[in-house]
């Protein structure tokens, strides 16, 4: 519908994606062939409440309009002529130039107010990235120190753990740390859609309005059908993130455990180590939660995967009056012999109807793992608790 404005000199469209991954963005325009400038962003500094938001902005920088009438945008838009009512800005710069992180630094340690320290944290994540991670995380922090009820805090230190847990950096509570700080932001403000999606991308489907990466193998086939190369992901979705909605929690008929004696040697030297996030972080009676598990060979150990015997799996136990789906996984391999990839699995759980308190649920975990290039490889267990928050309705 743009095409002839932008072609007659009219308009110029640019795109803000309120999304977490920049190059899953690249992805989707490259697959819709947008020409149009696309901005990140992750953190939601427009904080929108949904999404599409069209926004109309004259020769002047003044916004004339949200969301403007597509049948009457060129009559009361395009072909007006607005009066100059703001002074000139200051300069003319074609290039954005990033903020000043010292004077930001200072006025932060001297106001040490929520909006002072916020506002480091959104220089920080938005433009050093992963290499200012730490420090942002630190300053939203800060800001909640001073108030606690920041939802804007709350879910933008969610994204930076979030981007932390996906970097060479990561943490072993970092996920868990982004979901719960997008819990307290939605509990804030529930009518924030932007805030409400990051729970639903990773959490169950019985609470998923629609699949959020479905589309992502469709979109590398037909850029590759194109002669064209899909932009590389540095991050590829997650089961929950391309699952679609469910409308009922259908359980497995239950299946026999891998190791019904366990016979297997423990993991007893941390040769792999184990991450549980789970996903709302807490459940009601009866309600459903998705459980994360990502399994990581321990760098210091200089572990890898043995990928020339069978696959890791994951058993997961449920006590009585307590539903898992499904209760035997197993993870893809690599694709060399010899990897040390993070293995990333999910399951969901549905609560007893007479469940309260903080209930722990037993799982294990069996693989093939070796220890340094040379070393002597194993094939062990590893026992992992899942520990599950009950809310009362």
């Amino acid at each position: 519908m743009t095409r002839p404005w932008v072609r007659q000199g009219k308009l110029v469209v640019l795109g803000i994606a309120q999304e977490q991954h920049a190059d899953r963005c690249r992805l989707f325009a490259q697959w819709r062939q947008l020409d149009w400038p696309i901005l990140h962003d992750p953190i939601n500094v427009m904080r929108v409440g949904g999404v599409p938001v069209e926004v109309a902005i004259d020769e002047q920088g003044i916004v004339r309009s949200l969301r403007p009438d597509p049948k009457t945008i060129e009559k009361e838009f395009l072909d007006r002529t607005f009066p100059s009512d703001v002074p000139e800005p200051p300069g003319n710069a074609e290039k954005a130039t990033p903020p000043d992180m010292a004077a930001l630094r200072r006025r932060a340690e001297q106001n040490r107010s929520c909006d002072t320290w916020r506002e480091l944290g959104d220089a920080l994540a938005l433009w050093e990235g992963s290499a200012g991670i730490d420090e942002a995380i630190n300053a939203y922090r800060q800001a909640l120190l001073v108030k606690a009820d920041d939802g804007d805090a709350h879910f933008r230190l969610g994204v930076c753990y979030r981007m932390r847990c996906e970097s060479r950096q990561a943490m072993p509570t970092d996920f868990q740390a982004a979901v719960d700080h997008w819990t307290q932001a939605r509990e804030i403000e529930p009518n924030r859609y932007i805030w409400r999606r990051r729970i639903e991308q990773y959490g169950p489907r019985l609470t998923k309005p629609y699949p959020f990466y479905d589309w992502m193998e469709v979109a590398a086939r037909d850029i590759r059908e194109r002669g064209d190369r899909p932009v590389e992901l540095s991050v590829l979705p997650t089961g929950s993130e391309t699952a679609g909605p469910a409308r009922s929690f259908d359980a497995e008929q239950r299946v026999e455990p891998p190791d019904p004696q366990g016979r297997i040697l423990r993991d007893r030297s941390g040769l792999v180590l184990a991450e549980v996030t789970v996903v709302p972080p807490h459940v009601s009676p009866e309600g459903v939660v998705r459980v994360h598990v990502t399994l990581r060979p321990n760098d210091r150990r200089k572990a890898h995967w043995n990928n020339e015997a069978e696959p890791l799996r994951l058993w997961v136990d449920p006590i009585p009056g307590w539903k898992v789906q499904p209760q035997l996984l197993t993870a893809p391999q690599g694709n060399q012999p010899q990897t040390s990839e993070p293995r990333h699995l999910e399951f969901e759980l549905r609560a007893a109807p007479d469940a309260s308190g903080t209930v722990t649920l037993a799982a294990y975990a069996l693989y093939h793992v070796c220890e340094d290039a040379d070393g002597t490889c194993s094939f062990l267990q590893q026992d992992i608790s899942i520990a599950v928050k009950v809310a009362k309705q």
